[in-house]
């Protein structure tokens, strides 16, 4: 059996799970916390733009996927705010755990949210053979962006 899009994702999404757990954890003021929020930053940034173009335009198409698709896109757009917001804060500051906290709450909302609902949606939505095809297009873009954003 071939890979999914699902599954893909579902990488991403235990890595980004994994990245906020060693980041809440992290010492204030460390290198470590630093090059965990990058790690975490650089996972979600390439996640989305991938995840965007291979599993919500599709999505977006269909009369069906609209309104989640919709939400997602916001939800998405929630993150990047609140990683803006992180990025301007002293990282050995109280108010930097505080609002990393509430990112990795936004994140693991979403992350549970579109395993949960969304990808049923789309489920019902997507061929199985477009779920093979998204799945090599999203892997592909995913890892080139990953390289576009560490070499930023």
């Amino acid at each position: 059996m071939s890979e999914t899009i699902y599954d893909a994702l579902r990488e991403s999404h235990e890595e980004q799970r994994s990245l906020f757990r060693k980041l809440l954890r992290s010492k204030p003021g460390t290198r470590e916390r630093l090059d965990l929020f990058t790690q975490a930053r650089i996972e979600l940034e390439a996640h989305e733009a991938a995840e965007e173009r291979f599993l919500y335009a599709p999505m977006l198409m269909d009369d069906m996927g609209l309104n989640s698709t919709r939400h997602a896109l916001h939800e998405h757009h929630e993150i990047d705010e609140l990683v803006e917001d992180v990025q301007s804060l002293d990282p050995a500051g109280e108010a930097w755990l505080e609002k990393c906290k509430e990112l990795s709450h936004q994140v693991h909302h979403h992350l549970r949210e579109e395993e949960k609902k969304f990808f049923q949606v789309s489920g019902k939505v997507l061929t199985e053979t477009q779920k093979v095809q998204l799945a090599k297009k999203y892997r592909k873009d995913f890892e080139r962006m990953k390289k576009k954003l560490s070499a930023e």
